[in-house]
């Protein structure tokens, strides 16, 4: 029983010790997850491809850990990929995806980051639906005092706001969301809302101000190699400068801004400088290049038309899907829940059996070897009674001798004091009547002495007799 328990306690000490390793092993796992979420995060603006492939490696090592958060950040990362890659089906799926599995774990911020990704998506073409999901953002952000997200929503809602040419209330939030980025030191956004400042302003055609802004958004987003940045600042600088009759300056950033764009491969982009260059070529009155750009512009729009409707349509589709997808997905997680409930509940049942299976076998071969000692000692007791039972049976018949004798030496004593008073009374009164007569003088004084000597003899061959007799038990009285 002793090392039963020994072996129990060492099980569990040796399971506690492999645990401690095995925490310590997933948690490294863990952390390298999150690393490549983060790398693939930081290359969103100037290569959204690996963005997307990136995510994928994290996403893979996630499921093979089963770690929620990490595959619901994999899920996050990829559709901000897809979305910077104009790849907007996609980017709703992971986001959706993201979604079940943040929602899953209770993961408020997470659910809070994902939607704001959403309203991003719907900012080309409904942002009604935009708006909506930046302020449920907001909600969850303010109430956790997520500071570097409220910086981010700030900008993105001052962005509805400026698609809704309602500008003043536009930079009302970039100035909000400005002193948040300033104060945790996000240099990227600070970039952006500086871009967006400068397109309030030329909206309001105050382009003095508009130039300046967005000149130095410029020089920030090329110390910072945001590439994607710097060509959609450049295409704002350039239309800035049509507007002022600059032509000049406006090809100038033309080209540079269509060499970043070809850097990041973006077609959207690209599209939009095709379409500045025809504002461009036809303020210079330049109308054939300006036919020719104008021309490719009316396709692209009627197909950039198509993509957003169709785009929008199937946002909405694709969320129904998910949503029922994530339903099932979610009725298979609580299955398999319930599922390995039931396997760890019957290990633990087994387990149990086992041991006490384990103790009776042990308290079996106890009773064994209990009932083997007690046989053997009732074999002893027996032997031992036997014994008993022949000692007490000698000793009856020794006592039965002993006291056949007594009895026997009682009648010969009986005999013998018989016999004795009879045999010596005799010579006893003989002297007593000599001494008597010897007093009244009638008897002679020599033959008194002699009669009495023969007395005396005769009193001694009795008692000589009688003690033969005593030592003769076989010897008669009589």
């Amino acid at each position: 029983m002793t090392k039963l328990y020994a072996l129990l306690v060492f099980l569990l000490i040796s399971g506690s010790l492999y645990a401690g390793v095995g925490a310590g092993v997933a948690a490294q796992d863990t952390n390298e997850v999150k690393k490549l979420n983060t790398d693939a995060y930081a290359l969103r603006l100037n290569n959204a491809s690996q963005t997307v492939e990136i995510g994928k490696r994290a996403l893979a090592l996630a499921e093979k850990l089963e770690y929620n958060r990490g595959m619901g950040e994999a899920h996050r990362v990829m559709g901000i990929g897809h979305y910077y890659l104009n790849q907007a089906r996609r980017a709703i799926d992971n986001y959706l995806k993201a979604i079940g599995y943040f929602e899953k774990i209770g993961d408020l911020k997470g659910q809070a980051k994902v939607y704001n990704n959403i309203g991003n998506l719907y900012l080309d073409n409904n942002l009604t639906s935009a708006l909506e999901y930046f302020q449920k953002s907001l909600f969850i952000a303010q109430r956790m005092n997520d500071q570097p997200l409220m910086g981010a929503l700030y900008m993105n809602i001052g962005n509805v706001y400026n698609r809704k040419n309602n500008f003043y209330q536009a930079l009302n939030y970039y100035d909000k969301s400005s002193v948040i980025l300033t104060n945790i030191g996000d240099t990227t956004n600070l970039i952006q809302v500086l871009q967006n400042r400068g397109v309030a302003y030329y909206s309001l055609h105050q382009y003095d101000i508009a130039e300046k802004l967005l000149l130095n958004a410029n020089k920030e987003a090329k110390q910072a190699g945001l590439s994607k940045t710097v060509a959609s600042i450049n295409l704002t600088l350039s239309s800035l400068y049509i507007a002022q009759g600059k032509f000049n300056e406006a090809e100038k950033f033309v080209q540079e801004g269509q060499e970043y764009a070809a850097v990041v491969a973006d077609d959207k982009l690209t599209n939009d400088y095709n379409y500045t260059i025809y504002q461009l070529e036809s303020k210079r009155k330049n109308f054939e290049r300006a036919l020719y750009y104008l021309q490719g512009i009316y396709r692209q729009d009627s197909s950039a038309h198509v993509n957003s409707e169709s785009t929008q349509i199937n946002i909405i589709q694709e969320q129904f899907r998910q949503q029922a997808k994530q339903k099932n997905t979610e009725l298979l997680l609580i299955a398999q829940q319930n599922d390995r409930i039931k396997f760890w509940a019957v290990t633990v049942v087994a387990g149990l059996l086992l041991i006490v299976i384990v103790l009776l076998v042990n308290n079996v071969k106890r009773k064994t070897v209990t009932n083997t000692q007690l046989t053997e000692l009732n074999a002893e007791v027996s032997r031992q009674k036997d014994n008993l039972d022949r000692i007490n049976h000698h000793l009856e018949e020794i006592i039965d001798e002993r006291t056949k004798d007594l009895q026997a030496k009682n009648k010969k004593l009986s005999e013998y004091s018989s016999y004795l008073s009879h045999q010596i009374r005799g010579p006893i009164a003989t002297l007593r009547g000599l001494m008597n007569l010897e007093k009244e003088k009638l008897v002679d004084e020599k033959e008194c002495i002699q009669m009495m000597d023969k007395c005396v003899s005769d009193i001694d061959q009795k008692i000589i007799e009688i003690s033969e007799m005593l030592n003769d038990t076989n010897k008669n009285t009589y």
